[in-house]
């Protein structure tokens, strides 16, 4: 678990890193791939990507380094002034972290992450990538919001829960505790030159 805000931040940052990438491709190839692949009459997703000039956001025909480039920004704002203090502090009411063992104290966290970010982000969505070409109307916009949610709230609770927040906490404890035991024999090797 991060311990200050500086190993917060990165912690968001590897999990923003991972998450969004996973997210593209699910809505990309998963829920929209052969929709895609009809339209623009191609036999793979990135090549009907490519034939019609990027992915539809805002209105405009954007590259997928752009698609992610934007969701990166908007899900690590989130994540950091959003996400992770209300899911520690939900998880928190319900368990104590000082009785409760580890795994599940960090379940009760991922699952509220997902309960805050999944809905966030699905709104958040569905104004980026409402077809703006056909006019605006807030109801379609509530009625993608909810039809998001439903394919994102799935996937992100398992992955999140199976696969990306075990990797992030693997990462993070390849850096971080490799550092703090650099640290600490460091500073052995200086009690033990200031004894001599």
């Amino acid at each position: 678990m991060p311990q200050n805000k500086f190993q917060k931040l990165m912690f968001a940052l590897i999990t923003v890193i991972i998450t969004v990438h996973a997210y593209v491709f699910f809505s990309l190839y998963v829920v929209n791939g052969n929709t895609l692949m009809a339209i623009n009459e191609e036999t793979s997703v990135i090549s009907a990507i490519n034939k019609q000039g990027g992915v539809m956001m805002c209105g405009q025909m954007l590259p997928i380094w752009a698609i992610i480039l934007v969701e990166f920004c908007l899900a690590y704002s989130l994540e950091i002034f959003v996400g992770q203090p209300l899911s520690f502090k939900f998880a928190s009411k319900v368990f104590d972290m000082k009785t409760t063992h580890p795994v599940l104290f960090e379940t009760a966290i991922i699952c509220a992450t997902v309960g805050i970010m999944c809905p966030a982000m699905s709104f958040i969505a569905a104004f980026l990538y409402y077809p703006y070409y056909m006019g605006f109307n807030i109801f379609t916009v509530l009625a993608n919001w909810l039809k998001l949610m439903c394919f994102n709230f799935p996937f992100a609770y398992f992955t999140q829960l199976f696969f990306i927040q075990p990797t992030v906490r693997t990462i993070f404890k390849m850096i971080f505790v490799r550092n703090k035991n650099n640290n600490s024999a460091m500073n052995k090797e200086k009690e033990l030159a200031s004894v001599r």
